[in-house]
C-alpha cells in the first residue's frame, strides 16, 4: 500500500501540473507519514542528498554553459564547422551535427545547444533552400550529444543517484566515444536525407578561411579542454575544473570575443541560479524518494518481474532501454536520472552490465526523450525557432531517431564502445 501511495501521489502531482521536485517531495513526505516514520528522517535524507561535494560542480558547469550561450562561441563554432565540412552534399546538415558535437562538449546542455545553434543555423538553412522540418530535425536530434559528451552535469546527477560509488571522471571519459558515435550516425542520416531531397553542398572557402575559423573558435573550444583535461590529468577535481572552466568562460566571452555584455552576464547568472536551485531541490527530494524505494525493495521486485519475462541479458537490456525511452518521453531528464537510477541500475548490474556503461545508456535514452513529444524540450525549442508545428517535424524525424537508436544499440551490446577509453585512464 505504501508503494502505491508513493507512486500514486507522485503521478497525481505530475498530472496536477506541480513541478517535478514538489511532486517527488510531497509523495515522499506523505509516504513517510503513512508508514509512521519520523519526519525528521525524511528531512535528513533531503539534506544528505544535497550535501555531496561533487554536486558543487553543477552550478559551475551550468554557468559556463550559459556564458557560452550568450558570449559568441556558437557563431564561431558554426563558421569552423561550415569551413570544414560544408562542402559535403547537404553540407549545412553536416555542419549542424558537427557544431552540436563541438558546442555540446562546451555547454553540456542539449537545450542550450538547440537554442544557441538553432537560432543561427535553422534560418540560414531555410534561406539556402533546406526544408524547415529537415533543419529543425537535424538541430534537435544532434543536440542530444550534449548530454553525453563531457562535461555533462547530468552525469554528476547519475553518479550521486548511484550512491556516490561511481567516478564522475570515468563517466566523463566514457561519454566521449558514444557521443562521437551519435554524431557520426546522425551525420550519415543527414547526408542520406539530403541526397534524397536533392540538397547541395556549400563551396569550400579555402584553407585560409578554415585556419582563420579554427583560430577564432579555438579559445572557446579550450573551455572543454580545461574542464575535461583538468579532470583527466588528475590535476583538478571535477568541481575545481568546473570553477576554472567558468572563470575561463568569462575571460573568453568578455575579453577575447568581447561579446558578453552586462545585461547578458546578468541573464546568465540569473538563469544559472534558477537552474541550480531547481536541480538541488530535485536532488534532495529524490534522495528521500530513493530511500523509500530501497525500503520497499523496488529494484528487487523489478528484477523478479523482468526475470519472469526472460533471463536472457540481451532481452533484459532491450527492455530496460524501452522502459527508459518511454519514461524519457513523458518526464524531465534530471528527475528520471534521480528516480530511475536506484531502480534500474541494480537490475542492469545483476545481468552483468557495468554501472558506467549503464550511465551512458541512460543518458542516451533520456536524451532521446528531449526530442520526443509530449515533453521534448529540445523539440519544442527547435520548432519555435524553425516556425513549424511539432507534428510537421515529427512526421519526418524518424531517420534521425533511427540513427540515434543504432548508436544506442551499439553502446548497449558492445561494452567496449563506452568502456574501452575509461579503462585506459584507470
Amino acid at each position: 500500500m505504501g508503494l502505491a501511495i508513493l507512486f500514486g501521489l507522485f503521478f497525481l502531482g505530475l498530472l496536477a501540473g506541480a513541478p517535478v521536485a514538489f511532486a517527488v517531495g510531497l509523495a515522499a513526505v506523505a509516504t513517510f507519514l503513512y508508514e509512521g516514520l519520523p519526519l525528521f528522517v525524511a528531512f535528513q535524507r533531503i539534506l544528505s542528498g544535497i550535501s555531496v561535494f561533487s554536486l558543487l560542480a553543477i552550478p559551475f558547469f551550468i554557468f559556463a554553459g550559459e556564458l557560452m550561450l550568450h558570449g559568441g562561441i556558437s557563431t564561431r563554432l558554426v563558421r569552423l564547422a561550415s569551413a570544414a565540412v560544408g562542402k559535403v552534399r547537404g553540407g549545412l546538415g553536416i555542419v549542424n551535427v558537427t557544431s552540436s558535437m563541438l558546442f555540446g562538449g562546451i555547454s553540456g546542455s542539449a537545450v542550450a545547444d538547440t537554442s544557441a545553434l538553432g537560432s543561427i543555423l535553422v534560418p540560414v538553412m531555410k534561406e539556402k533552400g533546406y526544408d524547415a522540418d529537415y533543419a529543425v530535425n537535424v538541430t534537435v536530434t544532434s543536440s542530444v550529444a550534449g548530454v553525453v559528451i563531457p562535461p555533462s552535469h547530468n552525469m554528476i546527477l547519475y553518479a550521486v543517484a548511484a550512491g556516490g560509488g561511481i567516478s564522475v571522471t570515468q563517466l566523463f571519459i566514457a561519454g566521449i566515444v558514444p557521443g562521437i558515435l551519435m554524431c557520426l550516425t546522425l551525420a550519415v542520416a543527414a547526408y542520406l536525407v539530403a541526397v534524397k531531397r536533392g540538397y547541395q553542398g556549400e563551396t569550400f572557402p579555402g584553407w585560409n578561411v578554415l585556419v582563420i575559423s579554427l583560430a577564432a573558435a579555438l579559445p572557446g573550444l579550450l573551455t572543454a579542454v580545461i574542464i575535461v583535461g583538468g579532470v583527466l590529468s588528475g590535476v583538478l577535481t571535477v568541481t575545481e575544473s568546473g570553477a576554472f572552466g567558468a572563470i575561463y568562460a568569462i575571460v573568453v566571452t568578455a575579453l577575447v570575443y568581447r561579446e558578453l555584455r552586462w545585461a547578458s552576464f546578468k541573464a546568465a547568472v540569473l538563469q544559472s541560479v534558477k537552474t541550480t536551485a531547481l536541480v538541488m531541490i530535485l536532488v534532495g527530494c529524490a534522495s528521500a524518494f530513493s530511500y523509500l524505494l530501497a525500503l520497499y525493495n523496488v529494484p528487487q521486485l523489478l528484477t523478479e518481474v523482468l526475470m519472469a519475462l526472460s533471463d536472457n541479458p540481451i532481452v533484459i537490456f532491450l527492455l530496460l532501454n524501452l522502459l527508459l525511452l518511454g519514461l524519457g518521453m513523458i518526464m524531465d531528464m534530471a528527475a528520471l536520472i534521480l528516480i530511475c537510477t536506484p531502480i534500474f541500475l541494480p537490475v542492469a548490474m545483476q545481468f552483468g552490465m557495468d554501472p558506467i556503461q549503464f550511465g551512458i545508456i541512460m543518458m542516451m535514452n533520456l536524451g532521446l526523450g528531449l526530442c520526443t513529444p509530449p515533453v521534448g524540450a529540445c523539440l519544442f525549442v527547435g520548432c519555435v525557432i524553425g516556425k513549424i508545428k511539432i507534428e510537421q517535424a515529427v512526421r519526418t524525424i524518424w531517420p534521425f531517431y533511427l540513427a540515434l537508436f543504432v548508436a544506442l544499440m551499439l553502446v548497449t551490446y558492445v561494452p567496449a564502445v563506452s568502456l574501452s577509453l575509461p579503462a585506459l585512464f584507470r
